[in-house]
């Protein structure tokens, strides 16, 4: 790099290292300062990329492969990323702590999962949620076993949007931090000797989702699709629909192999065909199966730095006030890790394995009899919906926040089974026994 380029990056090295973060987090940092540094907007034109036709679908493998995913269930271990505070929702604690179904948290049912599967679970936390998370975990005993049952993930400095240098907030130091997104697993994994120790115990494969992901449990057939192929990494996606146009999609590349496309990475020209669910068939869950020899040769080759594109997130220093100073947010996704592994693949899933809650209407939907709790502990839609789940619009002056959310349903949601859109406007209270079925607007006091 040039001189420039190193005196800018300095403060910000130096900032790291007060702050006892790993080599590991600042050669990454580093990285993707240069993309902003050198004006790279990580945009992904349509013209180099590829619609996927076809892909191999999880509901049509071979039945003999259950029994192969069963034996590589004790060399697998289940991750799940918990750094989130759910601070869109006004919660101040960890959001996999809020409860979702039959009156247990994500993190109750999680643990099931991992029970029932029988495999470690291990969580990727933060600073925020890692004490709250691990206490809640003690009425598990049978978790806590040889591996750690989490680790931390790193934290980064926000960008100054006017300076690129280092923000300052003297007001509340702690918000010139952030995440650098769900793409740092692979260093942290590293960094906090989680991916040795795993080796070292003897096990091989790693299923890591979201924690608001519900539906994301290790599928037997799955986990031997993964282990016969001998995949390095496996991105699961589901068919894309009207409601995923925003999300981030896979797509083929000219020389070969796969690549993830999120929004931010695409170029205004080209949002008619990114939104085209019929070109672009597939997004993708963030429920990923990764190898951990492979993961482990990857990193030890590249220094522990992923060449993952850089997302610039720009917001306030301060995400409640936006008077406050305009700051870059550099973050990296996860599954676009899969353009990185020679050899990686991507199997269609079902929509029964992604049921991510983000928001308060996301949460009234899964809270729903529209989502049924399973006795192995998914929570998945109820056949009769026919794989689409309701769409759920509420007012947000007076349902984006959960205590305001729960208070305007004093006897719990609304039957929406039968549901396909419900849209509420104004200041609705609902009483108990309401069904909703069709289309249903409602509107009430503004």
């Amino acid at each position: 790099m040039t001189a420039p380029f190193e005196a800018a990056f300095a403060p910000f090295a130096e900032k790291m290292a007060a702050a006892s973060l790993p080599e590991i987090a600042i050669r990454n940092f580093r990285q993707h300062y240069a993309e902003l540094y050198e004006g790279r907007t990580g945009l992904i034109p349509e013209d180099t990329i590829m619609p996927v036709e076809t892909l191999p679908d999880a509901e049509n493998l071979p039945p003999e492969l259950a029994g192969v995913g069963r034996a590589a269930l004790a060399r697998t271990v289940m991750l799940k990323l918990n750094g989130g505070l759910g601070t869109g929702m006004g919660l101040e604690k960890a959001k996999s702590l809020l409860v979702v179904k039959e009156g247990l948290t994500f993190l109750d049912i999680i643990a099931r999962q991992a029970l029932e599967t029988g495999v470690p679970l291990v969580l990727m936390n933060s600073s925020y949620t890692r004490d709250d998370s691990l206490e809640a975990l003690r009425r598990y005993p049978a978790l806590w076993g040889e591996i750690p049952l989490d680790f931390a993930q790193h934290m980064v400095p926000k960008v100054d949007a006017a300076t690129q240098g280092p923000a300052a907030w003297s007001q509340e130091p702690e918000l010139e931090w952030c995440p650098p997104g769900h793409g740092d697993i692979y260093p942290s994994l590293v960094s906090s000797g989680m991916l040795a120790t795993l080796l070292e115990a003897g096990y091989e494969h790693l299923f890591t989702s979201n924690a608001d992901n519900l539906g994301a449990v290790i599928d037997v057939s799955i986990l031997g699709y993964f282990a016969a192929q001998q995949l390095p990494f496996m991105m699961e996606v589901a068919d894309r629909t009207e409601a995923d146009q925003k999300g981030g999609h896979l797509a083929g590349r000219p020389e070969g192999g796969y690549l993830l496309r999120e929004t931010a990475q695409c170029p205004p020209d080209d949002l008619e065909a990114f939104q085209d669910v019929a070109r672009h068939r597939y997004f993708n869950t963030n429920n990923l199966w990764i190898s951990l020899r492979a993961l482990a040769g990857m990193m030890a080759r590249n220094g522990g730095v992923l060449d993952l594109p850089t997302i610039q997130n720009r917001k306030t220093i301060d995400p409640r006030d936006r008077a406050s100073s305009p700051v870059i947010q550099l973050e990296t996704a996860m599954g676009a890790a899969i353009a990185l592994f020679a050899g990686a693949g991507a199997l269609r899933v079902p929509r029964t394995r992604f049921a991510p809650v983000k928001t308060t209407n996301d949460l009234l939907g899964v809270r729903s009899d529209a989502y049924l709790l399973t006795e192995d502990w998914r929570v998945m839609l109820d056949p009769r919906r026919g794989g689409e789940p309701p769409v759920v619009d509420l007012d947000p002056r007076y349902y984006r926040l959960v205590d305001d959310f729960e208070a305007r349903f004093p006897y719990g949601p609304p039957s929406l089974v039968a549901c396909e859109r419900l849209t509420v406007r104004g200041d609705v209270v609902f009483g108990p026994g309401v069904v909703c079925r069709g289309e249903v607007e409602i509107e009430g006091a503004i």
